[in-house]
Protein backbone atom coordinates (compact mmCIF):
# COMPACT_ATOMS: atom_id res chain seq x y z
CA UNK A 1 0.00 0.00 0.00
CA UNK A 2 2.94 2.60 0.77
CA UNK A 3 4.34 1.72 -2.10
CA UNK A 4 1.54 2.74 -4.83
CA UNK A 5 1.26 5.72 -2.45
CA UNK A 6 4.26 6.71 -2.78
CA UNK A 7 4.27 6.17 -7.00
CA UNK A 8 1.15 8.52 -6.48
CA UNK A 9 3.01 10.81 -4.97
CA UNK A 10 5.86 10.94 -7.49
CA UNK A 11 3.46 10.85 -10.54
CA UNK A 12 1.95 14.03 -9.11
CA UNK A 13 5.25 15.55 -8.23
CA UNK A 14 6.25 15.04 -12.02
CA UNK A 15 2.78 16.29 -13.19
CA UNK A 16 3.31 19.61 -11.00
CA UNK A 17 6.67 19.99 -12.71
CA UNK A 18 5.44 19.95 -16.04
CA UNK A 19 2.92 22.19 -15.50
CA UNK A 20 4.72 24.80 -13.43
CA UNK A 21 6.73 24.82 -16.54
CA UNK A 22 3.71 25.08 -19.30
CA UNK A 23 3.46 28.85 -19.12
CA UNK A 24 6.72 29.75 -20.06
CA UNK A 25 6.67 26.96 -22.79
CA UNK A 26 3.60 28.13 -24.50
CA UNK A 27 4.42 32.00 -24.53
CA UNK A 28 8.44 30.68 -26.44
CA UNK A 29 5.94 28.77 -28.91
CA UNK A 30 3.96 32.14 -29.47
CA UNK A 31 0.54 31.18 -27.68
CA UNK A 32 -1.22 32.73 -24.88
CA UNK A 33 -0.95 31.44 -21.46
CA UNK A 34 -4.18 32.45 -20.68
CA UNK A 35 -7.64 31.45 -21.97
CA UNK A 36 -8.81 33.63 -25.01
CA UNK A 37 -12.37 35.20 -24.67
CA UNK A 38 -14.20 34.54 -27.96
CA UNK A 39 -15.98 37.88 -27.49
CA UNK A 40 -12.71 39.94 -27.44
CA UNK A 41 -11.14 37.80 -29.98
CA UNK A 42 -10.14 39.99 -33.31
CA UNK A 43 -8.59 38.24 -36.52
CA UNK A 44 -5.30 39.72 -37.53
CA UNK A 45 -5.86 42.02 -40.51
CA UNK A 46 -3.14 40.37 -43.06
CA UNK A 47 -4.87 36.72 -41.99
CA UNK A 48 -8.40 38.08 -43.08
CA UNK A 49 -7.06 40.63 -46.37
CA UNK A 50 -6.46 37.22 -48.75
CA UNK A 51 -9.76 36.37 -48.11
CA UNK A 52 -11.02 39.84 -48.24
CA UNK A 53 -9.39 40.15 -52.03
CA UNK A 54 -10.75 36.79 -52.47
CA UNK A 55 -14.12 37.23 -52.60
CA UNK A 56 -13.94 41.01 -54.27
CA UNK A 57 -12.01 39.20 -57.05
CA UNK A 58 -14.44 35.97 -57.11
CA UNK A 59 -16.13 37.90 -60.05
CA UNK A 60 -12.95 38.63 -62.08
CA UNK A 61 -13.52 35.38 -63.54
CA UNK A 62 -16.60 35.72 -65.03
CA UNK A 63 -16.32 39.28 -66.16
CA UNK A 64 -15.09 40.57 -69.87
CA UNK A 65 -11.90 41.91 -70.17
CA UNK A 66 -10.86 45.59 -71.49
CA UNK A 67 -7.91 44.27 -72.93
CA UNK A 68 -7.58 44.25 -76.76
CA UNK A 69 -8.33 46.63 -79.34
CA UNK A 70 -11.39 49.33 -79.86
CA UNK A 71 -12.54 51.21 -82.52
CA UNK A 72 -13.45 54.98 -80.95
CA UNK A 73 -15.51 57.65 -81.60
CA UNK A 74 -14.95 60.73 -79.13
CA UNK A 75 -17.96 63.53 -79.55
CA UNK A 76 -17.39 66.98 -77.56
CA UNK A 77 -20.59 69.09 -76.08
CA UNK A 78 -18.43 71.48 -74.64
CA UNK A 79 -15.45 73.29 -76.23
CA UNK A 80 -13.66 76.17 -73.59
CA UNK A 81 -16.65 75.57 -71.35
CA UNK A 82 -18.92 76.77 -73.65
CA UNK A 83 -21.55 74.37 -75.18
CA UNK A 84 -21.33 73.13 -78.69
CA UNK A 85 -24.56 72.52 -80.40
CA UNK A 86 -26.33 69.19 -80.14
CA UNK A 87 -24.63 66.50 -81.58
CA UNK A 88 -22.13 67.54 -80.73
CA UNK A 89 -18.73 67.64 -82.88
CA UNK A 90 -16.89 64.41 -83.53
CA UNK A 91 -12.99 65.52 -82.84
CA UNK A 92 -11.67 61.93 -83.34
CA UNK A 93 -12.00 58.63 -84.15
CA UNK A 94 -9.55 56.44 -83.17
CA UNK A 95 -7.82 52.83 -82.79
CA UNK A 96 -7.10 52.24 -79.39
CA UNK A 97 -5.62 49.38 -77.98
CA UNK A 98 -5.67 48.69 -74.38
CA UNK A 99 -2.59 46.46 -72.83
CA UNK A 100 -2.67 44.04 -69.91
CA UNK A 101 0.31 45.79 -67.96
CA UNK A 102 -2.12 48.88 -67.31
CA UNK A 103 -0.64 51.04 -70.23
CA UNK A 104 -2.61 52.01 -73.41
CA UNK A 105 -1.79 53.41 -76.76
CA UNK A 106 -3.75 55.39 -79.55
CA UNK A 107 -3.29 55.57 -83.15
CA UNK A 108 -5.73 58.60 -84.06
CA UNK A 109 -6.94 59.74 -87.03
CA UNK A 110 -5.62 63.42 -86.80
CA UNK A 111 -2.87 64.30 -89.17
CA UNK A 112 0.50 62.45 -88.50
CA UNK A 113 2.27 66.06 -88.46
CA UNK A 114 -0.25 67.07 -85.67
CA UNK A 115 0.56 63.91 -83.84
CA UNK A 116 -1.32 60.92 -84.35
CA UNK A 117 0.22 57.87 -82.12
CA UNK A 118 -0.33 58.49 -78.04
CA UNK A 119 0.23 56.66 -75.30
CA UNK A 120 -2.07 56.44 -71.57
CA UNK A 121 -1.96 54.07 -68.94
CA UNK A 122 -5.17 53.21 -66.64
CA UNK A 123 -6.59 51.23 -63.95
CA UNK A 124 -9.98 49.28 -63.00
CA UNK A 125 -12.23 51.09 -60.42
CA UNK A 126 -14.88 48.82 -60.08
CA UNK A 127 -17.02 46.21 -61.85
CA UNK A 128 -16.57 46.47 -65.40
CA UNK A 129 -15.13 50.26 -64.69
CA UNK A 130 -12.08 51.95 -65.35
CA UNK A 131 -10.35 54.85 -65.46
CA UNK A 132 -7.43 56.06 -68.22
CA UNK A 133 -5.01 59.29 -67.89
CA UNK A 134 -3.93 59.41 -71.38
CA UNK A 135 -1.07 62.24 -72.41
CA UNK A 136 -0.87 63.02 -76.32
CA UNK A 137 2.20 64.99 -77.64
CA UNK A 138 0.96 67.22 -80.37
CA UNK A 139 3.17 67.94 -83.43
CA UNK A 140 5.36 70.15 -84.74
CA UNK A 141 3.50 73.75 -86.02
CA UNK A 142 4.40 73.40 -89.72
CA UNK A 143 2.71 77.54 -89.98
CA UNK A 144 6.42 77.97 -88.09
CA UNK A 145 8.24 76.42 -91.02
CA UNK A 146 6.43 76.18 -93.94
CA UNK A 147 9.68 74.70 -95.56
CA UNK A 148 10.09 72.04 -92.71
CA UNK A 149 9.55 70.72 -89.63
CA UNK A 150 8.45 73.36 -87.72
CA UNK A 151 8.50 74.27 -83.92
CA UNK A 152 6.68 71.82 -80.71
CA UNK A 153 3.36 72.83 -80.50
CA UNK A 154 2.76 71.42 -76.95
CA UNK A 155 0.94 68.21 -75.26
CA UNK A 156 -2.55 67.57 -73.97
CA UNK A 157 -4.08 65.18 -71.16
CA UNK A 158 -7.53 63.15 -72.17
CA UNK A 159 -8.87 61.83 -69.01
CA UNK A 160 -11.42 59.28 -69.60
CA UNK A 161 -13.81 57.63 -67.32
CA UNK A 162 -15.52 54.21 -69.43
CA UNK A 163 -18.11 51.27 -67.94
CA UNK A 164 -17.47 48.22 -70.34
CA UNK A 165 -20.09 46.25 -71.23
CA UNK A 166 -21.63 43.36 -70.06
CA UNK A 167 -20.76 41.44 -73.19
CA UNK A 168 -17.34 42.77 -73.96
CA UNK A 169 -17.64 44.31 -77.22
CA UNK A 170 -18.44 47.76 -76.05
CA UNK A 171 -17.50 50.18 -73.91
CA UNK A 172 -19.41 53.86 -73.41
CA UNK A 173 -18.57 56.82 -71.02
CA UNK A 174 -16.88 60.35 -70.97
CA UNK A 175 -13.93 62.17 -71.22
CA UNK A 176 -12.13 65.59 -70.68
CA UNK A 177 -9.52 66.93 -73.00
CA UNK A 178 -7.12 70.01 -72.13
CA UNK A 179 -4.19 71.31 -74.89
CA UNK A 180 -1.26 73.05 -73.64
CA UNK A 181 1.00 74.94 -75.08
CA UNK A 182 5.13 74.33 -74.54
CA UNK A 183 5.30 76.74 -71.55
CA UNK A 184 1.44 74.90 -69.96
CA UNK A 185 -0.84 77.18 -70.60
CA UNK A 186 -4.05 75.85 -71.70
CA UNK A 187 -4.62 76.93 -75.39
CA UNK A 188 -8.28 74.56 -75.76
CA UNK A 189 -10.29 72.36 -73.76
CA UNK A 190 -13.41 69.76 -74.91
CA UNK A 191 -15.30 67.68 -72.70
CA UNK A 192 -17.30 64.72 -73.83
CA UNK A 193 -18.68 61.23 -74.60
CA UNK A 194 -17.30 58.68 -76.07
CA UNK A 195 -18.36 55.20 -77.71
CA UNK A 196 -16.29 52.48 -78.32
CA UNK A 197 -16.53 48.80 -80.17
CA UNK A 198 -14.43 46.10 -79.81
CA UNK A 199 -11.84 45.41 -83.29
CA UNK A 200 -11.52 41.94 -83.92
CA UNK A 201 -9.77 39.65 -86.68
CA UNK A 202 -13.00 40.01 -89.08
CA UNK A 203 -13.35 43.75 -88.45
CA UNK A 204 -13.32 45.52 -92.08
CA UNK A 205 -12.07 48.88 -92.42
CA UNK A 206 -15.25 50.46 -93.53
CA UNK A 207 -16.52 49.86 -90.18
CA UNK A 208 -13.93 52.26 -88.64
CA UNK A 209 -15.25 54.77 -91.00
Amino acid sequence: MQSRIWKWLSGTSALALVLSFAPSALAQCGLPNKPIRPSRWQPRSSAVTPLLRLASDDWDDHEPSIIGMWHVTFTAFTQSGVAIPAPGAVIDNSLVVWHSDGTEIMNSSRPAQDGNICFGIWERTGRRSYFLNHIPWQGNDPSNAPAGIGVPAGGGQLLEKIILSPDGKSYSGTFSLTAYDPSGNVTVSFTGNLSATRVTISTPFSALL
